[in-house]
């Protein structure tokens, strides 16, 4: 489940024509639910996984979407927006910017949303001799939009096209370099009436099936179902973790990861979380950047590693917060007293106004005094990291918050 050398691509371009008089200042993929915008939840909810890179195509109102994203990271994955000056349909954007892409590559569209996309996500990566792998789902509830709503998945996990299927295309693709040698089409172009017909025909895409609801926001009817379903979906528990001390033992100031070393039940904990579907972030003090015991590379390098190795395990960390700064920092650029660091609550308000948790089931794990009275600002119940962190959690969830 480690994506370093493919890029995520986000077809985001779309102006939401449809519905243009509930929607006249955004673009599509920029409509807020819950005061967040869809294509934010998309990225965080894919930012698990570890990209080379994940790239937005935006046309349509594209200043608002580069203002928002470009140049910005979610969960140590580097967000570059690239322009479709003028209309060039699905793939002609694609193809546009094929140098770019430069490898095998994921793809979604930025105007839907697929429920617990993430444990099925890796699966699309078996290419084999396919130019595309494609996922479905039986939810036709989301397609007002007819493309691509007849297909069917022979014996030979081939897609073809059938007058009578339950099963439609969901917008999420894993897509061979190949294709850009099969390909001659430079105008405008459509990825799903005039790519992926193409290739079905030839015999070249493959799909898996996600059984979980789809949600699209293209028509009237459909926004206003999105904004009751997306929220209601999103909405989840969460397990708030310090690092040091929590997760791994503090021997002062670790960085490297030839010195982390796991508390004794940390791995079962978080894979047991992630199955539970409980959003998992960690807010950690890192004073020792500031202090000049090591750089803010050292921690990333060291937080990219882990997150390698969590995903080896099946476990996905939703966000890692970290505050560099100290009141008494040697390197002036960190030198702040700010209530970003614990006991301020600064990092763990800025996840609740990125998420929709369940803040009355969600909890948190520390340390120290300074975590005690984060979680407290925050409503947060909390206890201290006892010797067994699984039987600590596992008793917080069966007791205190197993009716989610």
């Amino acid at each position: 489940m480690n994506f370093e050398k493919n890029k995520l691509i986000i077809l985001a371009g779309g102006k939401g024509t449809r519905i243009k008089k509930y929607n006249k200042f955004l673009p599509k993929p920029l409509i807020r639910f819950n005061n967040i915008a869809l294509l934010s939840h998309l990225i965080r909810q894919l930012s698990i996984f570890r990209f080379k890179e994940i790239i937005i195509l935006a046309s349509y109102k594209s200043n608002q979407i580069i203002k928002k994203y470009d140049k910005k990271i979610f969960n140590f994955n580097k967000i570059k927006v690239l322009i479709e000056k003028k209309p060039l349909g699905t793939w002609g954007s694609i193809n546009l910017h094929k140098k770019k892409i430069n490898n095998d590559f994921f793809l979604i569209n930025g105007d839907s949303y697929l429920n617990n996309i993430n444990f099925s996500f890796h699966k699309l990566k078996d290419l084999k001799n396919n130019i595309i792998n494609m996922m479905l789902t039986n939810n036709h509830q989301y397609y007002e939009n007819k493309k691509l709503n007849n297909l069917y998945i022979n014996k030979e996990k081939k897609i073809i096209i059938k007058k009578k299927s339950n099963y439609i295309n969901s917008g999420i693709y894993f897509i061979s370099k190949k294709i850009f040698n099969n390909t001659n089409l430079k105008n405008y172009s459509s990825l799903e009436n005039d790519i992926i017909p193409f290739f079905i025909n030839k015999k070249k895409v493959n799909g898996i099936i996600n059984t979980n609801k789809l949600i699209d926001i293209g028509t009237p009817k459909s926004l206003r179902k999105a904004k009751i379903e997306i929220p209601f979906l999103l909405r989840r528990p969460a397990v708030f973790l310090d690092r040091d001390g929590v997760i791994n033992y503090d021997y002062g100031y670790v960085h490297k990861i030839e010195n982390f070393k796991f508390k004794k039940g940390v791995l079962k904990t978080l894979q047991y979380l992630t199955k539970l579907n409980y959003y998992i972030f960690i807010v950690t003090n890192q004073a020792g950047i500031a202090k000049g015991i090591f750089t803010e590379k050292d921690f990333l390098k060291l937080h990219l590693n882990l997150k390698s190795f969590f995903l080896k395990k099946k476990i996905f960390i939703h966000d890692v917060k970290y505050c560099p700064f100290h009141k008494d920092a040697k390197i002036k650029e960190y030198k702040k007293n700010t209530n970003f660091r614990k006991p301020g609550n600064l990092m763990i308000k800025e996840i609740f106004k990125d998420w929709i948790i369940n803040k009355k089931k969600s909890f948190m794990i520390g340390d120290k005094s300074t975590d005690e009275i984060a979680a407290k600002k925050s409503g947060l119940y909390y206890e201290y990291s006892g010797n067994n962190l699984f039987k600590q959690v596992e008793k917080i969830v069966k007791k205190k918050f197993n009716n989610y």
